[in-house]
């Protein structure tokens, strides 16, 4: 007879099967052991099995966890200014050529304390728990020097003690250009590459390494150093790739393997035949797609054409995508960018994990996988997908501990 340390009965549980559609088992149970799933069966087989704890979810449904895969998360003030500038017909290039931006986020980071910053951040990692989401990627890239990233690293850190989180924390060094190098952006690679690089990776808090290749940050040519010194310290990397134009970030990005490129709107179809064979995710972004009234979708159908592993991610941040819901990205794809309600679920679970190297722990209801998991108060996983309510969560569980925030 099998011994769980819990177990969570009378559900009726949510799968990914083999060719990567939803099932759902009724009258089911899930049991752990070790804060791992140690076995998914029927209601009628519960009497072979013992447990320590038992927890009756009076026929709610299960799901794996949601996966928020791109966030920058960590910032201490908000853009709205920004925001009412576009509704006034400002471009987002306009914007940043005035100073605002990503330089305006550069300034409030370095200025405000530790505790402002942290203050600031949990409130959105609190929103974004409640909605479901045990692990989230959070990327540096408001600091732009050494002091100021590695502070936004510590704010990580201690945001994943406090809370039932997992956090994969990403460099984003080569976001944009601080206002020190203003025109000189080849000299702040060379500082990212030389200096910056170094002291970063001695926190011992870095999973991957980002960056911004577009006309208005750097040149393929400058995010391949950057790139080539991850590889050096053996740090995986990805990339924000033709989000406003075409010009080979995705193809660099492949070159190095990279986890996910992200955004997408102006890939090629020869760049995703090179996603195919370095098995790179495409994380679409439509949170940053509709903040910025953007017209160019992202190539979906080339990317059904050629099987490539889509995840969707909220993109919170304070100018382009203030929105602090991964449910609310979930509809948006659907209805913006036609995702199916199937494609929609992987693109938060199963696909998400593997955008951030964590397939083989996260993103499914499987025996061997971490214990995180959603019950959820609805009646199937396409109410998650065709509405937009935060209260359909009922509980969730991360690492086989009830939720509470």
């Amino acid at each position: 007879m099998q011994n769980f340390d819990k177990v969570w009965i009378n559900a009726r549980i949510t799968i990914i099967n083999n060719n990567n559609e939803i099932e759902v088992l009724e009258n089911s149970f899930l049991g752990i052991k070790n804060k791992k799933i140690s076995k998914i069966d029927k209601m009628i087989n519960f009497t072979k099995y013992t447990s320590k704890e038992i927890f009756d979810v009076k026929n709610k449904l299960i799901s794996t966890s949601l996966i928020d895969c791109h966030t920058h998360l960590v910032y201490s003030k908000s853009r709205s200014d920004e925001f009412e500038k576009r509704l006034n017909g400002e471009s987002y290039t306009q914007i940043a050529a005035q100073g605002g931006g990503i330089v305006s986020s550069i300034k409030s980071i370095r200025e405000s304390s530790f505790d402002e910053i942290y203050k600031s951040s949990e409130k959105r990692l609190k929103a974004l728990i409640k909605e479901g989401v045990t692990t989230i990627e959070i990327k540096t890239g408001y600091g732009l020097d050494t002091k100021s990233e590695i502070k936004m690293l510590e704010v990580m850190k201690k945001l994943e003690v406090n809370y039932p989180i997992h956090i994969e924390k990403t460099f984003l060094a080569a976001h944009a250009v601080p206002p020190e190098y203003r025109n000189n952006s080849e000299s702040y690679i060379n500082y990212i590459c030389e200096t910056m690089f170094d002291e970063v990776y001695k926190t011992g808090l870095i999973n991957a390494v980002d960056a911004y290749c577009e006309h208005l940050a750097f040149s393929c040519n400058q995010i391949e150093k950057v790139f080539k010194k991850a590889k050096s310290l053996g740090i995986r990397v990805k990339l924000h790739a033709e989000q406003f134009s075409s010009m080979g970030a995705t193809t660099l990005a492949c070159k190095y393997n990279a986890l996910s490129v992200d955004h997408l709107e102006f890939t090629k179809e020869e760049d995703i035949k090179r996603m195919k064979k370095s098995n790179t995710v495409a994380i679409l972004l439509p949170g940053a797609y509709y903040y910025l009234r953007q017209t160019k979708m992202p190539p979906i159908e080339l990317f059904r054409k050629h099987k490539i592993k889509i995840a969707i991610a909220s993109d919170l941040n304070p100018g382009t995508s203030a929105l602090c819901s991964l449910q609310l990205m979930m509809n948006m794809s659907a209805v913006i960018f036609s995702l199916s309600v199937d494609e929609t679920f992987l693109a938060v679970t199963k696909n998400a994990a593997k955008a951030l190297g964590l397939e083989n722990s996260k993103g499914q209801l499987a025996v061997g996988y971490d214990a995180d998991f959603c019950i959820w108060d609805i009646d199937n996983i396409r109410d998650l997908v065709c509405s937009f309510r935060p209260t359909a969560l009922h509980y969730s569980v991360y690492q086989g501990e009830e939720v509470n925030v």
